[in-house]
């Protein structure tokens, strides 16, 4: 018998099947602490706290919000200074309450401790924020030039010198309030041929999109373009979802086991990570 955790992604709620083991221990014991966090240079730290939902737990718009957690201790120190995290509404995200900081600000080289204190659960995780690696180019790319679709070719320069990992987002302005991980938007240099990337990027999966999922962009879209730099813990996370979506053919209901975590005392992810945006236009829509 199985049980699913109700883990809250920054772009959506994602149910992860958990091993029996896990399922066990959550019924005869404690549920255990979801935890989505993440500073990014130059942004605040944002913690999204949850309880596990066991597979038989009657689930409804009204009894999901039960197993979020609005009444933690939230801290994050960078070694010089520490501050706790307040809960915010977000109507962006579901929930829509986010544990954010406001006065503690992501700076690249440092690295962040999060500590979370909830009933008798002492929490704690540790990041730090990767060198940036700038977008050189965004096209908006068609196979035809008649075409109304296309897709963005991206271009930057790996850092040679330093092991890095990277995550690609997208986000349609009006469309889609967050950015998403883009479709194997997920990398690890050593599978790059050459210091100078360049790749094709998906559109990311944006569940509670009222359309129908397509991987491609379409003229009138205006995109929002992200690349991240991220540490391994966080690159295992994420290609472990990615890994999940694909072979589950499902964000939702993803296939195998647990995501990775390098959260001590819960599961989930605490990240930092470096980020250049851009904007690419397309043309009108006819």
């Amino acid at each position: 018998m199985k049980k699913i955790c109700l883990l809250l992604l920054p772009l959506l709620i994602v149910m992860i099947s958990c091993s029996r083991e896990n399922y066990v221990e959550s019924t005869e014991g404690e549920s255990k602490i979801v935890i989505e966090g993440w500073i990014e240079q130059g942004d605040v730290p944002q913690v999204i706290l949850s309880r596990s939902i066991p597979i038989d737990a009657v689930i409804d718009s009204t009894t999901i919000f039960d197993y979020f957690i609005r009444s933690a201790k939230v801290t994050v120190s960078d070694g010089e200074k520490e501050e706790v995290l307040s809960v915010k509404s977000n109507e962006d995200r579901v929930p829509p309450y986010v544990y954010s900081g406001s006065k503690m600000i992501g700076e690249v080289g440092k690295t962040y401790v999060l500590k979370v204190q909830y009933l008798n659960r002492n929490i704690e995780a540790a990041t730090s924020i990767p060198s940036v690696v700038s977008i050189k180019s965004a096209k908006y790319v068609k196979a035809n030039p008649a075409d109304t679709t296309g897709f963005v070719y991206l271009e930057f320069d790996d850092l040679v010198n330093e092991k890095n990992y990277y995550q690609i987002e997208t986000r349609l302005d009006t469309v889609e309030p967050i950015f998403v991980p883009a479709l194997y938007g997920n990398l690890n240099d050593e599978n790059f041929s050459s210091s100078s990337v360049s790749l094709q990027v998906s559109r990311g999966i944006y569940v509670f999109s009222k359309t129908k999922y397509k991987p491609y962009f379409t003229d009138g879209d205006l995109i929002y373009v992200k690349l991240r730099t991220m540490s391994k813990p966080g690159f295992d996370f994420w290609n472990s979802w990615q890994n999940e979506v694909v072979n589950g053919r499902s964000p939702i209901f993803p296939a195998s086991t647990s995501l990775k975590s390098n959260i001590k005392g819960a599961i989930g992810i605490w990240a930092g990570y470096g980020q250049s945006t851009v904007v690419v236009k397309t043309p009108p829509k006819k």
